[in-house]
């Protein structure tokens, strides 16, 4: 290994070609490649350092999320913020993580196909008559529309769900007031709230599963869906109230009322994504 002296040593920015006497360049942070660094002990030993350093932050940040509740945000605001991953590198891990659960199962939790849209929910009566003005316009029908839009809503479903943190983070600073805290403050408690929920909607997707297994039919069950709502909702609910006492500092019970309204607003929020999902996906398919 050569010695910390030899790449202190004056050497030319390759990036911006100016001579620099520290390790690393203070303008763009490169550093001088050595004879090391392009052998395979030096490749491996680069590969180990990445690998266990993004590993190492990845479950921190996950044990946190998970037991911590509102640790990590508060960490982000005060610091310190090197032993975790940001709140939106985090955001993507958890809703891999989701994708991929739903994937293995074969469920979809925020997406419903067009004949759920038409029968079996709250606004079915005016999705069939979008729907309806929807065909005529294309000179289509129902049967060779529907799996398009199942296909593309599912697909929606997954890629735009960092949406829904958008009116929960509006909906924060009214709620704590009081407390005064930055905007970004709640941004980033928003984040972090959605991360631990899409991880609790893969717990539900392994509950639904073993229903499956057991010769049950799952989120088509309304039994089994509506028994998993209850579920997410009191873990959001009791997740929200340890969260807002660690961010916010919420005590009594305007620390429970705030959890409770809270949970429901994050069951609406769902409810209202369902919706804006139809609708995004009616007029683009």
């Amino acid at each position: 290994m050569a010695p910390e002296s030899d790449v202190a040593a004056a050497w030319t920015c390759p990036t911006c070609k100016t001579t620099v006497e520290s390790p690393y360049c203070p303008t763009c942070g490169e550093h001088p490649v050595r004879p090391r660094d392009l052998t395979l002990r030096g490749l491996l030993a680069q590969l180990f350092h990445a690998t266990s350093s993004i590993d190492g932050r990845l479950i921190s940040s996950v044990r946190c999320l998970l037991t911590r509740p509102g640790a990590l945000t508060v960490a982000y605001a005060n610091g310190p913020r090197k032993l975790y991953l940001g709140p939106f590198q985090l955001f993507l891990v958890a809703n891999v993580v989701f994708v991929a659960a739903q994937s293995l199962t074969g469920m979809n939790v925020f997406s419903s196909p067009l004949d759920s849209h038409l029968h079996h929910q709250d606004w079915s009566p005016v999705a069939q008559r979008l729907v309806a003005h929807r065909l005529e316009a294309a000179h289509s029908t129902l049967e060779r529309y529907a799996p398009v839009f199942n296909r593309s809503v599912a697909l929606h479903a997954k890629s735009l769900i960092i949406l829904m943190t958008v009116p929960f983070s509006l909906l924060l600073p009214v709620v704590f007031f009081a407390k005064r805290k930055s905007f970004g403050v709640h941004v980033v408690f928003a984040v972090h709230v959605y991360a631990f929920l899409l991880f609790l909607a893969c717990v539900s997707l392994a509950m639904a599963e073993i229903d499956v297994l057991c010769g049950g039919t799952g989120l088509e069950s309304a039994w089994v869906d509506n028994a998993l709502s209850a579920f997410n909702l009191a873990a959001c609910a009791v997740y929200l109230y340890l969260a807002t006492g660690t961010v916010y500092g919420a005590k009594g019970a305007a620390r429970v009322i705030a959890s409770l309204g809270l949970a429901v607003a994050f069951a609406a929020i769902a409810l209202g994504y369902r919706f804006g999902l139809f609708l995004f996906t009616l007029y683009v398919t």
